[in-house]
Formats: C-alpha cells, structure tokens, sequence
C-alpha cells in the first residue's frame, strides 16, 4: 500500500496548519546528530513561586499562568500552544510579574490604566481562552493595549517611547497615581510601542524594527514634552527601550525566532538622544530589547499563539552586531513578542503560603 501524498494546506487557518505540523515534527524521525545536541523532554517543573506569565492578545483576550506551569526547553525547540485565540486576532503581549504586582497598560489612544495582576483570569500554561480585558478596563471601541508593564512602585521614572522614535519621561510615582483612563500622551498623534523602568542615573538603548539602536543617557530626556530618541528613515520604525549600565546586556530579538545577547561595552554610547542608529542586530524585523541576565528565563510568543521557555545563558553574548542564534523554530509563523523572568520571587509553601525569597 503506497503512502499518500502531503495535500496542499495553504487554504487551511493558520492555527490548523501549525498544530498538523507540530505533530509531523512530533512524529518525525530525528537525525543521529539532532539525537545527540537537543533531547526533545523538557526540563521538569520549578519550584512554585508567586511568579505568574501573563499574556494578552491584540483584541483584547487576557490570561495569567503560575511560571512554574511552563517547562523549558532547549533554545531553538517548536514551542507549544498557548492563549487561544481566533484569526484575525493574535497574541501581542508576554511578560511576567509577581501575583501580587500591578500592571501599567498603556493603550494605542494613549490612555493608561494600573491593573492588578490577581484581576487576571488565571488558565492553563497550554492552550487556554482568555478572557476578555473590556470586562476589567473601560477600554473604548477599537483601544487595545499597546505597552504592557509590571508596575515598579519604587521607580524613579517610567519612560514611554512611540513607533516614531520620540520618548518621554514621566516620574514613578505620578504613575501608580494615575487616572483610570487618563491620558498619558507620549506626542499628540504618535503611537505607544514600548516602555521601561529606570532610576535616571543610568543609559536608554532605543533600538529600531531595522536592528538599528542608540544609546543615551537617561537624564538626556527632558521631564516636559520628551525628545526625540533617534531619527527615522524609510520604512523604520522604533520598537524597544530598555535601560542599561556599561556591565549591562541586552536581548534583541528578531521576527524569524533569532536572537541575539549584545554587551553595552561594545556599543559606545552617544552624547545625546536624536542621533542616527548604529548596527545592534543584522536583521529586517527587530521585534524588542530587554535587559538581561545570567540565570534569567526567556519566554517567547509566536503569531500562532505558540510559546517557548528557555534559559537566557543558551545565548552567547556578543559585544558586536550579528545575525543572532535560533531561539524558535518556526514554520508559517513570526515572533510577536517576548519576555524575561524576574529574579528573586517568593517561594510558595504547600498550603500557599509565602516563605523568605531565595
């Protein structure tokens, strides 16, 4: 009896034709030397913390997951499925932070919102629904959620960049003091993709979709009206801020599931924001940047809605620019976005109670 062919499944939903080929690469005969570089078992569980993945969808779908739920696996693995969710929606945001933390939401209209963590509906690690953010938030027709951060209460200053390059400064603690809803424009017009914490005495490494970055110092950024953080060309549009120390790293990564771990002691600092990017990433589609480092996790999410966990020391850094590792193989499907575990959560007892940090 001949075996069939494989038909055509450019007509079946993405969601479909991603799950048909996790199971062949789950069925698939593995190489000798695939055998003896990557075991497909993941790591078992780690102890339960109060840590908790959260991860929201670009309509509007919400989840959060005990960390512990998620296993890690080898840098470079398929991943497995996580928020559910219907095309054309897709999942947006991945970030972590403890239960007891509060969240800063900034919306694509700019209002923000201070959103506690525990409101989170709290699912399954692998495919599970959400639920709907409208039902938490007073989110208006077509606002969805453009920058997603735990909220650092003790934070000098929270910095908010737009898709055009501008960044503004805002003081920590007017944040938690926020509004429900109030309006916390970066510039008139422009549109929220990304947002970090500092203490004002350190650099901002703003990095572009194009894999071009500079690096400034914070206090550079006026506390009225903000500046520009670098200028723009063609199609490029900025996409990560994340601040730094000289002994910092950073983790860039792409699209295509490559990334990359590059040391600020290889990329100079410049004299002050607006200036012209330089080479951080060789890639087309930079989706962020973070701050790393050694013993952290990283967890990554896919269009289709398909995560990975791994540790963050499978990267080798890099003090120049490279094209990066595979951190995610990928099949019909891009990275969307990505995040890094916290140090230090409380572990949990078995009747749930917290014990001292590790």
């Amino acid at each position: 009896m001949s075996v069939p062919s494989r038909p055509d499944l450019s007509q079946v939903p993405p969601e479909v034709r991603a799950y048909i080929e996790h199971l062949e690469a789950q069925l698939a005969p593995r190489s000798r030397n695939a055998s003896a570089r990557e075991p497909e078992s993941a790591e078992p569980p780690e102890r339960p913390t109060t840590a908790q993945v959260i991860v929201l969808s670009r309509q509007g779908l919400a989840k959060r997951t005990p960390r512990h739920l998620y296993h890690r696996q080898r840098r470079g693995g398929l991943g497995a499925f996580d928020l559910e969710c219907s095309p054309p929606d897709e999942p947006a945001h991945i970030l972590v932070a403890h239960r007891e933390q509060r969240l800063f939401l900034l919306s694509n209209r700019q209002r923000a919102f201070v959103l506690a963590v525990a409101d989170l509906p709290e699912r399954p690690a692998r495919s599970a629904r959400g639920a709907p953010l409208a039902d938490l938030l007073p989110l208006q027709d077509g606002e969805a959620v453009a920058v997603a951060l735990p909220l650092v209460e003790e934070a000098t200053y929270l910095y908010l960049l737009s898709q055009e390059g501008w960044v503004r400064r805002v003081a920590g603690h007017q944040v938690s003091r926020l509004a429900h809803g109030a309006l916390l424009e970066i510039r008139p017009g422009h549109l929220p993709v990304a947002g970090c914490w500092g203490d004002g005495q350190g650099d901002l490494f703003v990095a572009t979709t194009g894999g071009l970055a500079v690096r400034f110092q914070e206090r550079k950024v006026p506390l009225r009206g903000g500046c520009l953080a670098l200028r723009l060309t063609g199609t490029d549009r900025a996409c990560g801020i994340a601040p730094v120390q000289e002994e910092d790293m950073v983790l860039l990564m792409a699209a295509d599931g490559r990334g990359t771990l590059r040391r600020m002691a290889g990329f100079r600092p410049h004299k002050s924001p607006g200036a012209r990017g330089k080479v951080a990433m060789k890639t087309q589609h930079l989706v962020g940047v973070q701050r790393a480092q050694p013993g952290q996790d990283v967890f990554v999410l896919s269009s289709l809605s398909k995560g990975i966990r791994f540790p963050v020391d499978e990267i080798p850094p890099k003090e120049g620019a490279v094209q990066g590792v595979q951190c995610m193989a990928l099949r019909n499907d891009r990275v969307v976005a990505f995040a890094l575990s916290q140090a230090g959560e409380p572990l949990l007892q078995e009747e749930g109670q917290e014990v001292a940090r590790p």
